[in-house]
């Protein structure tokens, strides 16, 4: 679909969130290449003079909730306000409605793409030219502003990767799961606090492979009085259980206590679940993903990049290749993490990753908020072994996850991409079969 055939004879085939299905995860914003998707406290939405159709944002979204069209008069298109207040997806314009629109225009001497938005048209052209250029040909002349890292990010799984249940339960049909632990896995104080969640899901199936995610529906309403939405958390247990042949889950959720300006806020899903006994009750749905999964080959290489609460999937990797070792099964497969956080007492699961083996995995910290040291972050830990990552990236076992803030997304890619070069290798070839291969994932919200 390009922008061109989202309006035909005055009727915008107008791109829409589902905001009963949405589990609110960021994946459609981050990925979107014109910055046509936005968001509030409550909803996801498509601006309708930004939007190009391009469908970029469509496959990665673990729900399908972003596969959502409506037809309506140009005239009438959906305001950003309008998607921002709904709970649910308006109904089907009857097709005499659309008819008499269409009608009307045409005998006004139609419709073209300035009636929506002058600036969608020139929108469009540079994503066409983007499309035509391919990621292999021109993504090394791109200049450093344009860098844009998400288009590097796989939505394939590895080949060698388990069969992902997706969606068994939705918003309207969640699971209800039990409390069976809640520990604080960080030395930090209240506000930088991390909890270490377990689920159990009793005699419901639920299965979960490393790198999927569930949501959780925290008890009460928002401030208009709606029932609070969805929360995504990636799952940090193995696919056997947090406690193996347990049919339970691991989470690990950090309590949000100030926005990204510092000032205070309380998250309402963290410390919903932060504050969690054992023995309560949790509405779950899911599970979500199909593409950031770790390979099944026993000799695949990992590489596993990221900060804070993106340590979750990374512990459920790690966690099966340690099962996978100790039954015999492990065979010669490499693990390399790069963890960041400001501190070391910040950093979840810091003490357990201290005592795992040196010759099962090769970790590397970076702390940027320690008392008489230089700030590091994990951009700089990757420049600095960069030999090491080389070698690895030279054999197509190696597959890279990235997981944590979206401000760390950037650099972090740009830092693979200075390894790579510095190899001697091309970048753009590498980066585009990383990409087709399903071997280089970015999850960063």
């Amino acid at each position: 679909m390009s922008t061109t055939t989202l309006i035909e004879n005055g009727i915008l085939n107008q791109h829409l969130i589902d905001p009963e299905i949405c589990i609110r995860c960021n994946t459609c914003e981050a990925t979107c290449p014109v910055g046509a998707i936005t968001h509030d406290d409550t909803n996801y939405v498509v601006m309708a003079d930004q939007c190009n159709g391009c469908m970029d944002c469509v496959s990665p979204c673990p729900t399908g909730s972003i596969d959502n069209w409506r037809k309506v008069p140009v005239e009438e298109a959906y305001s950003v306000a309008d998607q921002f207040g709904w709970e649910a997806l308006p109904p089907e314009l009857p097709p005499e409605r659309l008819a008499a629109a269409a009608q009307s225009s045409g005998s006004a001497g139609g419709t073209d793409l300035e009636d929506l938005s002058q600036a969608q048209a020139a929108i469009a052209a540079v994503a066409a030219a983007a499309a035509v250029a391919g990621l292999a040909s021109n993504a090394g002349e791109m200049r450093e502003a344009e860098f844009r890292s998400a288009m590097y990010g796989a939505t394939v799984p590895p080949w060698s990767a388990a069969h992902a249940y997706t969606n068994l339960h939705g918003p309207k049909n969640p699971v209800s799961a039990t409390v069976v632990g809640n520990i604080n896995c960080t030395e930090a104080g209240f506000d930088n606090e991390t909890h270490h969640i377990v689920l159990d899901f009793g005699a419901m199936p639920f299965p979960v492979l490393e790198g999927q995610s569930i949501a959780v529906i925290p008890l009460g309403v928002d401030a208009n009085g709606r029932a609070h939405v969805a929360r995504q958390y990636s799952v940090a247990s193995a696919r056997n259980g947090e406690r193996p042949g347990y049919n339970n889950v691991a989470l690990t959720v950090k309590r949000v206590t100030q926005d990204h300006e510092g000032k205070p806020v309380r998250g309402v899903a963290s410390n919903y679940l932060c504050d969690l006994k054992v023995g309560d009750a949790v509405q779950v749905i899911g599970p979500f993903g199909h593409s950031f999964l770790m390979p099944n080959h026993p000799r695949s290489h990992i590489v596993m990049i990221c900060t804070g609460t993106g340590s979750a999937p990374m512990r459920a990797m790690t966690e099966w290749r340690r099962r996978l070792r100790k039954s015999g099964k492990f065979d010669g497969g490499k693990l390399m993490l790069f963890f960041g956080a400001r501190t070391p007492q910040e950093l979840p699961y810091f003490g357990p990753l201290q005592n795992l083996p040196k010759d099962f995995i090769d970790t590397n910290f970076a702390f940027s908020r320690v008392a008489g040291s230089p700030k590091r972050y994990v951009q700089d830990i990757i420049r600095e072994r960069a030999v090491d990552l080389a070698e690895l990236l030279r054999d197509d076992s190696t597959h890279i996850y990235v997981c944590g803030l979206k401000s760390m997304e950037e650099g972090v890619v740009l830092a693979l991409r200075d390894v790579i070069v510095q190899a001697g290798l091309d970048w753009d070839s590498v980066a585009a079969r990383l990409k087709q291969q399903g071997r280089l994932h970015l999850e960063t919200y």
